[in-house]
């Protein structure tokens, strides 16, 4: 069976989901558990996609997933799907629009549709938008806010000195 076909989840009504999906609910779910990480390892999401139980069992494509095909930032092998961001080697979070990405997946999807979710993670989009993705200056129309990407941008430029100082030497000698 290859990794991105959905399956049928053996109890409970019947829902196939993709890997990739499952994926993101595991690393949504992680993000609301701990809003104070940035982000998760591959395995960590793994394990939460295990401990959820979205599937009758753990399909060993959800570990390639977060670690590859997901990855909106790592070159396509072979999917171009953005629903995850590489933050250092080893670490993973929720891609949000605004993040680089690989030039050969600037145009993959990076959440998954509501009808492809079970009902019980549907949620999880409406929270992605009004909590995760605008938390980081994301606006709620998905859309990066040009203000607020600019947060902390040029603190390099007055690390030794306070930014009041900075700006007054740079205007000195103007007329």
């Amino acid at each position: 069976m290859k990794t991105d076909e959905p399956i049928v989840a053996e109890s409970g009504p019947s829902f196939a989901i993709s890997v990739a999906d499952e994926v993101w609910i595991a690393a949504a779910l992680l993000h609301r558990e701990h809003p104070d990480r940035e982000a998760f390892s591959a395995r960590e999401i793994s394990e939460r996609a295990r401990r959820e139980a979205i599937t009758p069992r753990l399909r060993p494509g959800v570990y390639v997933h977060a670690i590859q095909h997901c990855v909106a930032n790592r070159p396509p092998n072979p999917s171009r799907l953005r629903m995850l961001f590489a933050t250092s080697r080893s670490q993973r979070r929720l891609f949000r629009p605004g993040d680089p990405s690989h030039p050969q997946r600037t145009t993959a999807r990076s959440l998954p549709d509501a009808g492809d979710l079970p009902p019980r993670y549907r949620p999880l989009l409406a929270w992605y938008a009004a909590e995760y993705a605008a938390e980081h200056g994301v606006r709620r129309d998905g859309g990066a806010d040009p203000l607020l990407r600019l947060r902390g941008s040029g603190r390099q430029l007055w690390r030794e000195e306070p930014a009041d100082d900075y700006v007054e030497r740079l205007r000195r000698g103007w007329k």
